[in-house]
């Protein structure tokens, strides 16, 4: 592990780190904003997960997230958003391959051998990151946007005890029931559709069984996002974080589009929504 660059920033420092990553078979990169408080205990982390087309580098650069990062305690984790490589698969289609790495570990060639970004993220920058810096592992929030948040959606509800918060912007939450994900996982995991509801949070909401007592959930969403009636529905999780008495916060701001203009204006509630939830 390496330090690429360093910044003091707020009242903390941010950092480039690359790796070799086993499960990607490639290098990667991930930022990392550690609080001044890290340096004499472990504070908590939350997980951000980037969406089409971005690195470790446009939530750093574009959301606006330190400050409250800084004032609230918290660790803020950025991976990448797929493997890359002149030796990794691509497409010349935004949407599949090389940043697009959809947040899944895919059975299908020639994809299987390096996006498994579900294993990167739960398994290997997990252990990576929480054995390197002051990271409190009983204390994880998980957060994304677009690509992003349908990862983050569906991570948390299927490592529901390692997370204590999440939420998303924009998030992708039917990923079977739109183009995109229609598109990615047939390419990644093959035609089955049974073999798809596993990275699809609608329905592995409507499997939860009951979540009454589970923390809420907290969804933004711009109403003039292009987006939002064929690739996002947030309606269709609505419908099932009720099925399952899951306690859900879905914001729908006139207005606001799809970019990060939308994270921008409702990070630092987002990471006062953490904080809460994290004890900070």
């Amino acid at each position: 592990m390496k330090t690429a660059e360093e910044h003091r920033c707020f009242a903390g420092r941010l950092a480039y780190v690359s790796h070799e990553s086993a499960q990607l078979g490639c290098a990667m990169r991930f930022s990392i904003y550690l609080p001044d408080a890290a340096a004499s205990r472990k504070l908590p982390v939350m997980w951000w997960l980037s969406g089409l087309t971005c690195t470790e580098d446009n939530f750093t650069v574009k959301a606006g997230a330190y400050r409250a990062a800084s004032e609230n305690e918290i660790i803020i984790v950025v991976p990448d958003t797929s493997p890359r490589g002149e030796d990794i698969p691509d497409d010349e289609a935004y949407d599949l391959g090389q940043g697009a790495g959809f947040y899944l570990d895919a059975t299908e060639s020639p994809w299987s051998d390096n996006f498994r970004m579900y294993s990167y993220i739960t398994d290997e920058l997990q252990a990576l990151v929480i054995k390197s810096f002051p990271v409190d592992p009983g204390r994880q929030a998980i957060s994304g946007h677009s690509m992003g948040g349908h990862g983050a959606l569906t991570i948390a509800l299927r490592n529901a005890s390692r997370y204590r918060s999440v939420s998303a912007f924009a998030p992708i939450v039917a990923p079977m029931q739109c183009p995109w994900g229609d598109k990615a996982f047939r390419a990644y995991l093959g035609d089955n559709p049974s073999n798809w509801k596993e990275y699809d949070a609608t329905e592995l909401m409507l499997d939860a069984g009951d979540r009454n007592e589970s923390p809420e959930i907290l969804v933004d969403v711009g109403l003039a996002d292009p987006f939002l009636d064929e690739q996002l529905k947030p309606d269709l999780f609505a419908a099932a974080c009720n099925v399952a008495g899951q306690p859900l916060r879905l914001r729908k701001h006139e207005g606001h589009d799809h970019s990060y203009f939308l994270i921008a204006s409702f990070i630092e509630e987002h990471i006062r929504f953490h904080a809460a939830q994290l004890g900070t």
